[in-house]
């Protein structure tokens, strides 16, 4: 896990400033002038800044809460700041659907870290993807180098066996072959030793 610094923290708790200060925008920001819209729109790129920053500082899902907290936190103070001061924001009547509007403009901000954080998160995890799937052409690689070289020895070593089994039935034939001599030679030498004992017995005679 890595280390989390002291000035991270600082990360959420702008965000907090920011979600708090779109409460002094107006609330007619799309009706009104273009100056209004252009503040409107910095504020929704920082708090995307402020999400992508804390996905790379706190991790996905410590960051998710994190940024959830702030939201929550902020949606709470901004309800009571525009119930203790409803006259400076214009809020004659302090009615449910101004809250929901300004705790509905609150989320957005927030939602805008959200979003930097899972576009983020999925740089993040394609990088880690087509770094794995390059590790796994060069498992696959190694897995045919050492497939292919199974197979070359696996082939020597047939050549080997085939060779000592041809040895071996050549040296078996050339025992027979002796043997077979051998017992033609004692057959001959018995022939012999048979003709010249009649030989004899004739002489004698």
């Amino acid at each position: 896990m890595k280390e989390l610094k002291k000035y991270y923290y600082l990360i959420p708790a702008l965000l907090a400033i920011i979600i708090i200060a779109s409460d002094f925008l107006s609330t007619e920001i799309f009706k009104s002038s273009f100056q209004n819209f252009s503040v409107w729109f910095v504020l929704s790129v920082i708090a995307f800044a402020i999400g992508w920053f804390s996905n790379k500082s706190f991790g996905y899902h410590f960051g998710g809460k994190i940024i959830f907290a702030v939201i929550i936190a902020s949606a709470i103070f901004s309800i009571i700041l525009l119930t203790l001061f409803k006259e400076y924001f214009g809020l004659s009547d302090l009615l449910v659907e101004n809250l929901i509007l300004f705790t509905l403009r609150n989320i957005m901000l927030g939602s805008m870290a959200f979003f930097g954080m899972v576009v983020c998160e999925l740089l993040i995890l394609q990088k880690e993807l087509v770094k794995n799937s390059s590790k796994e052409d060069e498992v696959n690689k190694i897995l045919m180098d050492a497939q292919r070289e199974a197979q070359i020895a696996i082939e020597e070593a047939k050549l080997k066996a085939d060779k000592m089994l041809f040895d071996v039935q050549k040296k078996l034939n050339d025992m027979i072959e002796r043997k077979n001599q051998i017992e033609r030679r004692l057959k001959e030498f018995i022939q012999t030793e048979r003709e010249l004992l009649k030989q004899y017995e004739k002489e004698e005679e």
